[in-house]
């Protein structure tokens, strides 16, 4: 089995006859500067060559500047499928994607958040999907458990301050009479 070469600069042009960037030219000059750290390449050699490709016209004729060389283009071979740069990763490799998020733990903590702009009145609908969520969660293995205790934790602070606000009040109104 072969898979596809790494993607080269000059494989993204369409037609080897394109005028050369500044851009095709500095990436030829580090292929060829590679080559010379590597040894590949004697001084005077290096030298002649980034004259070359400075002074290059066409992607094609920056291609054969650094065409002897390993980070150099390859033959670009026409084909009807493009071309991946780097072969399919096999799926055993991949890690696996995140669970998706449970809906009735989202609804746990925007009620529960809303609690204090509605004055508690959210709290009990965040304590329901809070329950309701986390017992979702653990039988299908999906997110979203911070989520549902969030809201559970918001919803049953404003029950209790709902609590401590009435009984403060029945306590008001027994005394007054």
């Amino acid at each position: 089995m072969s898979y596809p070469s790494p993607w080269q600069p000059w494989q993204a042009q369409s037609s080897p006859s394109m005028l050369a960037s500044h851009a095709d030219r500095e990436r030829a000059v580090d292929v060829l500067r590679a080559g010379f750290a590597e040894g590949r390449l004697q001084q005077t050699e290096f030298d002649r060559r980034v004259a070359r490709a400075y002074e290059a016209r066409t992607v094609a004729e920056l291609s054969l500047i650094v065409s002897d060389l390993p980070q150099g283009p390859l033959a670009v071979q026409p084909s009807a499928a493009p071309v991946q740069p780097y072969p399919a990763v096999p799926r055993t490799f991949m890690p696996a994607p995140p669970p998706p998020t449970n809906g009735k733990a989202v609804g746990a903590m925007v009620c529960g958040v809303l609690t204090t702009m509605t004055m508690g009145v959210t709290g009990i609908p965040a304590v329901i999907l809070g329950h309701t969520a986390r017992a979702e969660i653990r039988r299908t293995g999906e997110g979203g458990d911070g989520f549902a205790m969030a809201g559970l934790v918001l919803g049953w602070l404003s029950v209790a301050g709902w609590a401590v606000v009435m009984a403060i009040l029945f306590l008001a109104s027994v005394s007054s009479t």
